[in-house]
């Protein structure tokens, strides 16, 4: 890691990493999809053998009972009970994220509100291809659960073998999982979007992917609802000088383990700077030498970055500044790895800068809100004279004489 300076013009180039369209990915992408909703279930075997190297029939596709059993056997002894601590974890975090229906009187015989309705049904797509990711079960299925969606289907990428890794499975058991489906790429996502004989369509895609499974999220939006499109893990650490360098080596070595991860350091120390950079020789990612640590914010703020880590003395100081991050880790004992399977909240958080808009996965991601409007007679009568003046500038006559029938 090279210690670079707020004014560089590498960091211009951070500031504005999003997503960049590339055309081939697009068009092969474009070509999987229309084949799956042309062919169905045939197209999703005949992508599975090209990409996967697997020969599956199309009863094959989902995950039979017995196999899910058989899972069981192929976990280590204590991998339920730990999965149990984190499951209520996640629930204690969600669980108070919800909110309830209301209604409040605007006037005399006017009612307004909303509701909240649960989504009918989801697919998430969990990863198996450089890790089978059994963490983003849980943190996608249990969110949707506490919502209150009806029906939850997974589909994950097969072994070579044709199998789905059996942690995968086990999780997915235990959180009442209504479907597994044994496919994966953009030809899942597709699948999900638009339905085969197979696999039914849902209402909403989450969880993450590959390029491929981005950019095919991305051309279904519109059919289909998506949490967002991910990119490669980032990781802002804001430090000084009373912090402990090797955790922030730690963390940063951590960050790189998942492929094309990005990790900064940023801070007003320059010792801690060159101590760093020492040990962390070909990371991709830059120390950013501040002034001081408002900066320090302020910089990190530009890079919405997914996971921010503020390791000072005095964290909750610096987080009134912060407006910009997926998840925030707040002194030295809360690094990413916490976050990334135990804590709680969702590890499926926006990257790219996407935290300037988006945000971490949530219970209401899988709920829609309703608008409850009620007038009585009488203040529908003290309402005419606006809408009949609004009805008028926009030559909607229709829609006033729908008022007007009600009186005569």
């Amino acid at each position: 890691m090279n210690i670079i300076r707020p004014n560089n013009k590498k960091l211009e180039k951070i500031y504005n990493r999003g997503f960049t369209r590339n055309k081939r990915v697009e068009e092969k992408v474009r070509q999987i999809i229309e084949d799956v909703r042309s062919f169905g279930d045939d197209a999703l075997l005949k992508y599975t053998r090209k990409f996967d190297g697997v020969k599956l029939s199309g009863r094959q596709l989902k995950v039979s009972e017995i196999e899910i059993s058989g899972a069981y056997q192929n976990i280590t002894a204590n991998f339920v009970s730990t999965l149990k601590i984190i499951i209520e974890n996640i629930n204690c975090f969600y669980r108070k994220t919800l909110k309830k229906p209301w209604r409040i009187k605007c006037g005399e015989g006017v009612v307004l509100g909303e509701n909240y309705t649960p989504l009918e049904r989801v697919g998430i797509y969990i990863p198996a291809g450089t890790a089978p990711l059994a963490s983003s079960v849980y943190m996608t299925v249990l969110p949707a659960k506490i919502a209150g969606v009806k029906k939850i289907a997974i589909i994950s990428p097969p072994d070579e073998h044709g199998y789905i890794n059996p942690h995968i499975l086990v999780v997915a058991d235990l959180l009442k999982v209504d479907e597994i489906y044994r496919v994966g790429g953009a030809q899942g996502i597709a699948a999900l979007a638009y339905g085969t004989k197979t696999i039914p369509r849902v209402d909403k895609i989450v969880g993450p992917g590959n390029i491929y499974v981005s950019e095919a999220k991305r051309q279904v939006f519109g059919a289909v609802d998506i949490d967002m499109i991910a990119g490669p893990t980032e990781l802002v650490i804001i430090a000084n000088r009373h912090s402990e360098s090797r955790f922030i080596v730690a963390d940063i070595r951590a960050q790189i383990e998942h492929a094309q991860g990005m990790a900064l350091l940023i801070t007003n120390s320059r010792s801690l700077a060159k101590e760093v950079k020492a040990q962390t020789e070909n990371v991709n990612g830059f120390i950013i030498l501040t002034k001081n640590l408002q900066e320090a914010v302020e910089i990190s703020n530009k890079i919405a970055p997914e996971h921010l880590e503020i390791l000072v003395r005095n964290p909750n100081r610096l987080l009134k500044g912060v407006k910009n991050a997926g998840a925030i880790f707040l002194g030295p004992y809360s690094p990413v790895a916490i976050g990334d399977y135990i804590a709680g909240p969702s590890h499926v958080l926006p990257t790219k800068g996407t935290a300037r808009f988006f945000s971490g996965l949530s219970a209401l991601d899988f709920m829609k809100t309703n608008h409850i409007i009620s007038y009585s007679r009488r203040a529908l009568e003290k309402a005419k004279d606006p809408l009949d003046k609004i009805a008028s500038i926009e030559g909607l006559v229709k829609h006033m004489e729908s008022v007007k029938a009600r009186f005569s």
